[in-house]
């Protein structure tokens, strides 16, 4: 899984569900805070149809923070909000996928948190599904 996609998972998870499977791992992982988590805004920017001019759509809250393993690699961790914990392990997560370590954390972390991701989706859609309304037209014989 690319570093795009663990991050982009980790940023749409629930806070509550990356904890629980953050602490169902077990790892001690000894690192240094390279910026400590801190709460901020965005813009963040539209395209009507995804094509035209880009807009601005309105701003957004997100906490990031940086993290340092002891063997130097640096894993950084934005999220939606204003969950200081949630962009701490999401930045550990993130560093952690930089080592060996990154199969236990697919396995124990990431992988469900896809399938959670998944199972929401196909929730939604299937709640949308049941709204869908088919319109159709009947032919009448005066033509």
């Amino acid at each position: 899984m690319a570093r795009k996609a663990w991050l982009s998972l980790l940023a749409k998870s629930p806070a509550a569900d990356v904890a629980h499977h953050w602490a169902a791992l077990g790892l001690v992982v000894e690192h240094h805070v390279l910026r400590s988590p801190e709460v901020g805004g965005v813009m963040v920017r539209g395209r009507a149809g995804a094509v035209g001019a880009a807009f601005n759509l309105g701003e957004m809250t997100v906490t990031r923070a940086s993290v340092k393993l002891s063997d130097g690699t640096i894993g950084h961790g934005y999220v939606q909000g204003r969950s200081k914990a949630h962009a701490l392990q999401s930045a550990l997560v993130d560093a952690l996928m930089q080592t060996d370590a990154s199969a236990a954390v697919e396995a124990g972390l990431l992988a469900p948190l896809r399938e959670a991701m998944r199972a929401r989706q196909s929730q939604r859609a299937a709640k949308a599904a049941a709204t869908k309304v088919d319109f159709f037209t009947m032919v009448r014989g005066e033509d």
